[in-house]
């Protein structure tokens, strides 16, 4: 069954919409690559139940050569070995900002970041993880 969409934020709001596509262009340029950055929208869309950007993220990261078995491992990330450390602190620190309510974005979920990412990937990924809780947001309140 299909939900009619809403309405078309993206057109009624290109000025706003365009600042988020900006965001989303100069993150193409940071170091901490597409494939992680992918990667933690798929876990906040999993989380956020979004299912446009489920499909979108999947897509990109099978088409940069993600082997299946790790797709289907996301939502079990922390049991599955399939992960690297860097991996899994950026997915730690994605479910607590996406979980912000409860986490308060703990010492615990950031401490382990600087193991494995500079200040500047740190600020990357951090904005990633906001952008896309603006999308799935945009794309679940207006049906997209």
């Amino acid at each position: 069954m299909s939900t009619p969409k809403r309405l078309p934020y993206h057109t009624l709001s290109p000025d706003a919409y365009q600042g988020l596509i900006a965001t989303k262009n100069a993150l193409e340029n940071s170091p901490l690559g597409k494939a992680l950055i992918e990667l933690v929208w798929l876990r906040m869309s999993q989380i956020n139940g979004c299912a446009f950007c489920l499909e979108m993220h999947a897509k990109a990261l099978r088409a940069g050569g993600m082997a299946e078995a790790k797709l289907d491992g996301v939502a079990g990330w922390r049991v599955s070995e399939r992960f690297s450390a860097r991996e899994r602190a950026a997915l730690a620190w994605t479910e607590s900002l996406t979980h912000v309510d409860t986490t308060h974005a703990s010492d615990d979920d950031f401490e382990p970041l600087r193991a494995h990412f500079s200040e500047v990937e740190i600020s990357d990924l951090t904005f990633a993880i906001a952008l896309m809780s603006a999308f799935n947001r945009l794309a679940i309140g207006m049906r997209q």
